[in-house]
Formats: structure tokens, C-alpha cells, sequence
């Protein structure tokens, strides 16, 4: 039993879900096979192959996989299923855009954001935005998997798989990348950081949220969050939301500021190791989650906590 792990990489090295994404392939069995795909990314299969359980590195490189285009991208994914049982990606923006792909082309039932592995054809998976989590067997000859990161461990280095390069399949031309907006930041990445400072709707408006959240992040090197409703309200844009229908992490420390808790951000980051909730409605959904909560205003709170932290 082969199991082929699609990487998502910047051409130079491996991000930090593939590492996830390989340890839910050792905990379902089998030799693993890490498919690295770009243009001029010898430097991500290299990478790749030093992760610890991958045996076999397919690299894939020419210029019509630069950008990444789901297309291309299922295509060479289902040329090579055959030797396969499994297909396994990282559930982030990447991973959902062309897997349900790769399930359409193969006629199987895609296998969504696993949190756990019970054998080879039986995972965990959450439904209801977390409410509920659902056992789910698979008959597919093929199991085509995404992996909610948070859920398992990254893989750790020190392997030394061989690297084997693929044909390139051919260039469907089907879409053109005319431009991509990259937010950049000195803090951490969102879905990889240990400490997030996350706002709500109650920080009131904009400024009051950058003034009071930056400089607390900062202090504590934490990446910045919001809920839902404070991305909706025009405070921050789309790409700090955490929720179901934002970024789901699982940091070692959460502080959620002014986030009443509903159902749909629990869902993003109930996950954290430890949550701190900081909220003047003592009644607060945030709370049933909360390992620390502090009923109080946000407004008096912040800033004697930010002189305590010094």
C-alpha cells in the first residue's frame, strides 16, 4: 500500500502543513510518496525528502506548475493515482481547491479535514462546524483525503527519501494568474503561530482594534486574529479571520478579545491548548470553552495588562 501526499511548498521549501499532512499518512500505514510539484523547486524536493517517513519524493518541475493552477495540478495528481491507494493533502486554501478536483476526475467520494485515522479505509472527521465528529469508512478503491493540520503532529526531519522526477503532464491552459495580493506581516503566520491575539466585534471599530491588539501581540510575539463579525464590520481584512469559514488554528495560547464565542469561530479554535477569553458579558458562549476568562472591559483590561506585561 502506497500513499501519495501532494506538498504545498514556495518553491524553495515545504510549508508547515505538508509536515502534518505526512504524519496522518504514517498513522494510516504504508510506504509514502511526497509529489512535489513547481517550476525550478529543486530546493522544496530536496527539502521534502528530508521529512521523516517519506520514502519516495516525485518531483514534478516545469513552468506550467508555477503558479499552482488547481487544473494542472489534479491532473498530474490522478496521472499518477494508479500506484496509489490513498491521496492525501493539507486541507488549507490550496488543498481545497484542487483535491475535490482530483475525487471529481477519479469518480470517488472526497474524505474531508480528517482529525483522526482509525484504520485504512475508516478516518474522524468533524461535521456541524465541530459539533459533531463523524467515523466515516470509505469503499473507494481510492481515498482521496484532506487533513485538518491542527489534528495532527508535523513530521519531524531526518529522512532521506530518494527522489524520483516525473514527466510533466501537459499545460491545460484553462485559467491565466494575472496578479496575486500578498499580505505581509512580521508577526507569525496565522495557522502556524504559537501565541494568537485574536479581536471581535467589542473592540468597537478599527483603530481601537489595531491600538490595543498590535501592541500586545507584539509583547507576546503572537500572530493577530479576528472573529467573523469583526472581519464583517470592516476592522480588519479577511485573511486574520479565524472560524470555520476563516483559518483553523491551534496555538499554544489564545486570547480572545471581545469575541462573544459563536458557534462558527469555536469551531476555528477550540483546538488551542490554552484559551483566555476577555469579555464584559459574563454570559458569553466564549466562555464554555475558555481554560482562563476574565469578565471585565476590554477598554480598562488591555492597557493593565499590557503595562503589567511591561
Amino acid at each position: 500500500m502506497a500513499i501519495l501526499v501532494i506538498a504545498e511548498h514556495d518553491h524553495t521549501s515545504i510549508k508547515a502543513a505538508t509536515r502534518n499532512a505526512v504524519t496522518a499518512a504514517m498513522k494510516i500505514g504504508g510506504e509514502i510518496h511526497l509529489l512535489v510539484a513547481g517550476s525550478a523547486c529543486a530546493a522544496a524536493a530536496d527539502a521534502a525528502a528530508g521529512l521523516a517517513g517519506v520514502s519516495k519524493v516525485l518531483l514534478a518541475d516545469a513552468p506550467h506548475y508555477a503558479d499552482q493552477s488547481p487544473e494542472n495540478l489534479a491532473a498530474l495528481v490522478v496521472a499518477n493515482a494508479a500506484s496509489h491507494t490513498h491521496l492525501l493533502a493539507a486541507a488549507t486554501t490550496c488543498g481545497k481547491n484542487f483535491m475535490p478536483r482530483v475525487a471529481a476526475l477519479l469518480d470517488v467520494a472526497q474524505i474531508s479535514e480528517i482529525i483522526g485515522v482509525e484504520s485504512a479505509d475508516t478516518f474522524v472527521r468533524p461535521i456541524y462546524a465541530g459539533n459533531v465528529v463523524a467515523t466515516v469508512q470509505s469503499a473507494d478503491p481510492v481515498k482521496v483525503i484532506t487533513v485538518r493540520a491542527t489534528a495532527f503532529e508535523a513530521a519531524g526531519d531526518g529522512g532521506s527519501a530518494h527522489i524520483e522526477k516525473l514527466s510533466a503532464g501537459p499545460d491545460l491552459a484553462q485559467n491565466k494568474l494575472v496578479g496575486r495580493e500578498l499580505s505581509k506581516s512580521e508577526r507569525p503566520e496565522l495557522t502556524a503561530a504559537k501565541v494568537i491575539v485574536s479581536g471581535g466585534r467589542g473592540m468597537g471599530n478599527s483603530e481601537n482594534f489595531h491600538r490595543l491588539l498590535e501592541p500586545l501581540a507584539d509583547r507576546l510575539g503572537a500572530a493577530l486574529g479576528a472573529s467573523r463579525a469583526a472581519v464583517d464590520a470592516g476592522y480588519v481584512s479577511n485573511d486574520y479571520q479565524v472560524g470555520q469559514t476563516g483559518k483553523i488554528v491551534a496555538p499554544q495560547l489564545y486570547i480572545a478579545v471581545g469575541i462573544s464565542g459563536a458557534i462558527q469561530h469555536l469551531a476555528g479554535m477550540k483546538d488551542s491548548k490554552v484559551i483566555v477569553a476577555i469579555n464584559k458579558d459574563a454570559e458569553a458562549p466564549i466562555f464554555q470553552v475558555a481554560d482562563y476568562g476574565l469578565v471585565g472591559d476590554l477598554f480598562e483590561v488591555l492597557p493593565a495588562l499590557q503595562a503589567e506585561l511591561g
